[in-house]
């Protein structure tokens, strides 16, 4: 692939998520790092004033024995500013984890240089078009996520004053200002806020994840090429066993290399993937719940999407974790796989070496409480399944009782 390499060709198309969201992951000078601070503290202080007005009416709600349709309606959206929150924070505090990861996939980049040309080719093309898929389906979800919350209220606000010839305003999000936000005075300026907080929100989660994605793409490249090259590291004309073995060590330096990188991603991201786990759970239960129990249509069709953006979120998070996995994994058949019988005793021990620590896969976790894979995309929607029933169940008697 001419040109930029795959990492840098992919973060350059973070650049305006990062701007906005005040977040950097490569090395600033220091007026560009305190000019991103800014941005971000601004953001912060923007999303959590809605956060906490959002708090204090949940609080209201739950004393005044609001309908649990109007709670619920508000607790999704809370929950995912959380984790927008948490994940923008832990990019902030492993910032110097961030910058040498990057640093250290370029070096792997560097290296990979040297072995086969058109297989890196063909590999990069492949995950790139992935890639590629991933981020532009997440960004019209997200586009289409923003568009719904921000018109829904004001088709609302025309249909109702069709029908009753009356305006009454209203706003995406019910939280509880210290004035009256449906005050005509202040409506427009609270409308604004909550939309932009909304924005952050999308941005904040864009960010985090797609250098996820990135990374885990990157690393997966680099297992394929690797196994590619332990695979056919043994010609099968005669060859110099002292040129296998100093091609074979090259390879060892390159998967310790790789198992090093993983590692700090897993640092980088092992805290907010716990939270993570457990809030998806709660926001697709709450979401899922909001889409069945509002009659409304415009709000209906808002939840479905925000259903649909939380379920992709974490089975994107958990299918990358497990790419990682599989493709660590297949560095073990690779050595298998080479013509391991052909050359002397010393090499077939390094290539068992090889062989038995990569049976043990690389592995990103939640804090080690669980592994980040498909299996634990299964759990989550298991457990949110079973909140939804517990739910539903609760809902329904007092429903018929009205």
């Amino acid at each position: 692939m001419a040109g930029k390499s795959l990492l840098d060709t992919t973060l350059n198309r973070l650049k305006l998520i990062l701007i906005l969201s005040g977040l950097n992951l490569e090395r600033f000078n220091r007026p560009q790092t305190i000019k991103r601070r800014l941005i971000y503290i601004f953001n912060f202080i923007w999303l959590n004033s809605d956060i906490i007005c959002a708090i204090f009416y949940l609080i209201d709600g739950v004393k005044n024995g609001t309908d649990m349709t109007e709670l619920t309606y508000l607790a999704p959206c809370s929950m995912l500013s959380a984790v927008s929150n948490l994940k923008s924070l832990y990019i902030i505090s492993y910032n110097n984890y961030v910058n040498n990861l990057i640093d250290e996939l370029r070096a792997l980049d560097v290296n990979s240089i040297n072995y086969n040309t058109n297989i890196k080719n063909k590999i990069e093309k492949e995950e790139r078009r992935f890639l590629n898929i991933v981020i532009n389906l997440l960004n019209i979800l997200n586009i289409g996520m923003v568009v719904n919350f921000t018109f829904s209220p004001l088709i609302l606000i025309a249909i109702n004053y069709f029908r009753t010839k009356k305006v009454e305003l209203m706003l995406p999000f019910l939280d509880v200002y210290p004035f009256d936000p449906l005050n005509i005075k202040y409506w427009p300026l609270v409308y604004i806020k909550q939309i932009w907080s909304e924005c952050i929100v999308l941005l904040e989660i864009c960010a985090a994840d797609y250098f996820y994605y990135i990374c885990c793409t990157y690393i997966r490249i680099q297992f394929r090429l690797l196994s590619y090259e332990i695979e056919n590291l043994i010609p099968i004309q005669d060859t110099d066993d002292q040129d296998i073995r100093s091609k074979l060590l090259k390879l060892i330096k390159w998967h310790q290399h790789l198992i090093s990188v993983t590692n700090t991603l897993e640092l980088i991201y092992s805290k907010s993937t716990l939270f993570n786990f457990f809030s998806s759970s709660v926001i697709i239960c709450l979401t899922g719940f909001n889409v069945t129990a509002i009659d409304n249509l415009a709000f209906g069709v808002t939840f479905l999407t925000f259903l649909f953006m939380s379920l992709l979120q974490i089975f994107f998070l958990c299918l990358f974790g497990d790419m990682i996995m599989r493709s660590s994994q297949e560095v073990s058949d690779a050595a298998y796989n080479c013509l391991w019988y052909t050359v002397d005793c010393r090499l077939i021990k390094y290539l068992m070496i090889v062989q038995i620590r990569a049976q043990k896969p690389c592995k990103l976790t939640a804090m080690g409480f669980a592994d980040v894979n498909l299996r634990a995309f299964t759990r989550v929607l298991s457990s949110s399944w079973s909140y939804f029933c517990l739910l539903n169940t609760i809902y329904t008697p007092s429903a018929d009782g009205i």
